[in-house]
């Protein structure tokens, strides 16, 4: 009954050793991002550590590094983490076939006794004589034969299991090194981010002296973003709105789900095609620009200075290179192009979905147009004052923002 619970443990961590396979591949997916990120904030700080940077600007520069360093560590112990399991599991199934090779191993060992103690050819012939009848006879043949092929085919399964055996230590050597690997990175990931940390304390200190300033440009430019924000949210019920109308007048037929409420698309067939494929993309779509790294995340989170204050952000801003394309992430068609405090927004509509591309300096579309994945559609702008070029980028199914970093792969 042992034996039998064994058996099943097993093939439950078995099946839970492939689950976690793809884990780990996932793993290293969002690793090689996080990474990569880290490569492009470390290339894009080295090029405007020539120019003249503001304590704030340094101190934004710090918390997006520390972000990806927090980043990168949970990542490595998670994989850690799937290792530790792996290992179990593998130390078990080592212990279970230690267990069945030696149960073969003395089988075998008793038969090859049997079997040199009758070894004699005349003990065999007088055994196939002596028998009663010839039926007799010949099942005794036959019984001969199958022992001779059962010493065979034991002897096989010890070759086998022994062979699978050793195949599993080395792979046992094999994740023993990869997690003392892991642990090592780890460590020394944990202390560069304690150096980060220290330093960004350094520079928030450095500002006390004139906190009233910078409290007050902080608030103003939060009360900017979150003007910003209520002309998108408009703009993109009126898109919307403008989007139902032109359906409305072609005539087109609509899906049997969809509704006419004023902050939802009413889907054609055509259109459900395009939001279905667009959805089935989620976590594979190409980023908004060739490289660059995520500055400003999704949610809310609390302020690098100011921790008092909460920033809310309902995309996510992207830091790239002065002179950078926006490109749309999916195939789809322009609903709008708008500018919003002197620079422009484009709006593109994949079914339900709604891709939306803010801070471009110029733009290469207009309102209908079709454009297809990783097509240009605008230029990124570039702030002469800090030097930052930032696009922010959100992504919508109606009027509901979701969480970009879901939707695209990594770089």
């Amino acid at each position: 009954m042992a034996k039998f619970f064994l058996t099943i443990l097993l093939i439950g961590f078995t099946t839970l050793g492939w689950s976690q396979s793809d884990q780990q591949k996932k793993l290293e997916l969002r690793k090689a991002q996080i990474l990569k990120e880290m490569m492009e904030l470390q290339n894009l700080v080295s090029k405007e550590n020539k120019k003249e940077k503001s304590v704030l600007s340094k101190i934004y520069e710090n918390n997006s590094k520390i972000k990806l360093s927090e980043k990168l560590i949970n990542t490595t112990s998670k994989q850690t983490r799937l290792l530790t399991d792996d290992i179990y599991t593998n130390h078990l199934k080592i212990n279970k076939l230690n267990s069945e090779l030696g149960v073969l191993k003395e089988d075998y060992t008793n038969m090859v006794v049997r079997a040199y103690k009758s070894r004699s050819e005349q003990s065999r012939i007088m055994f196939i004589l002596s028998s009663e009848t010839f039926l007799q006879a010949y099942k005794r043949m036959q019984y001969m034969k199958q022992y001779a092929s059962f010493r065979k085919v034991q002897g096989e399964e010890i070759k086998t299991k022994m062979a699978e055996l050793e195949n599993l230590n080395v792979t046992l050597d094999g994740q023993k090194k990869q997690k003392q690997k892991l642990l090592t990175e780890s460590e020394k990931q944990k202390q560069l981010l304690e150096k980060d940390k220290e330093d960004q304390e350094q520079l928030v200190k450095s500002i006390q002296k004139d906190k009233k300033k910078y409290t007050a440009d902080i608030k103003k430019k939060q009360q900017e973003a979150r003007e910003i924000q209520r002309q998108i949210d408009r703009m993109v019920r009126d898109a919307i709105a403008a989007a139902n109308k032109k359906s409305a007048k072609s005539g087109s037929e609509k899906s049997e789900s969809a509704t006419t409420g004023p902050n939802k698309i009413v889907l054609t067939k055509e259109g459900k095609l395009i939001a279905d494929n667009f959805k089935a993309n989620k976590g594979k779509l190409p980023w908004p620009v060739e490289k660059g790294y995520v500055s400003l995340g999704y949610g809310d989170q609390p302020h690098p200075v100011l921790k008092t204050i909460e920033i809310h952000n309902s995309g996510v801003e992207i830091t790239t290179e002065s002179g950078s394309s926006a490109r749309a992430v999916f195939g789809g068609e322009v609903m709008s192009v708008q500018i919003i405090s002197g620079n422009k927004v484009v709006y593109i509509q994949h079914g339900d979905f709604i891709t939306v591309y803010y801070n471009l300096a110029s733009v290469n579309v207009k309102s209908g147009d079709k454009v297809g994945t990783k097509e240009k559609i605008g230029t990124v702008y570039t702030n002469p004052g800090s030097g930052k070029t930032v696009l922010k980028f959100f992504v919508l199914q109606n009027t509901t923002y979701l969480n970009p970093s879901s939707w695209i792969a990594p770089l």
